[in-house]
């Protein structure tokens, strides 16, 4: 009897006393509270995502209207060339004559850059083709800013003069 009367008293006690043991386990209600978006979100990385977009225009109008800002220095052109080679040679072929290595998986074979029609169009038109697509080429707007779509024009435009400056076969 007198062990049971030990532990009612034992667990009496233990029921009465505070529901936290540990003095760590209130700190969700002392410490301070947390607003979202209180600290900015982390800068994302430049050329990450377009923030500066540019208004719609459509190829009619970039055709007439849009001039390359930038002028065809070794820089604009070693910056173009990557471009090209990482966004369009695989469609129009490292040379730009439409012989990528997956136009054979392609409904419509590529266009040649370098010996069709956009040889003789002025710099807006490939710009636009290039920000909005054109027939079965997908819109780079998204991933090419600006300056980088017109470093590719100034690349394309380097290849085109090269092919015709080349003595024909």
């Amino acid at each position: 009897m007198m062990i049971a009367g030990a532990s009612l008293v034992a667990t009496l006690a233990l029921a009465a006393a505070p529901a936290f043991c540990f003095p760590w386990d209130i700190d969700m209600y002392r410490g301070p509270a947390v607003q979202p978006y209180e600290v900015a979100p982390r800068v994302t990385p430049v050329d990450t995502l377009p923030v500066n977009g540019e208004p719609p225009i459509s190829l009619e109008m970039a055709t007439v209207k849009l001039h390359n800002p930038l002028q065809p220095t070794p820089e604009n052109l070693e910056a173009g060339k990557q471009l090209f080679l990482t966004n369009c040679a695989p469609c129009h072929g490292a040379g730009g004559e439409g012989n990528g290595p997956v136009t054979k998986i392609l409904i419509k074979p590529s266009k040649n850059v370098i010996a069709g029609a956009s040889k003789n169009l002025p710099d807006g038109y490939i710009y636009g083709a290039i920000t909005d697509g054109i027939l079965t080429m997908p819109s780079y707007a998204d991933s090419l800013p600006p300056h980088q779509r017109w470093q590719v024009v100034l690349y394309v435009r380097s290849i085109q003069q090269a092919a015709s400056a080349a003595p024909a076969h």
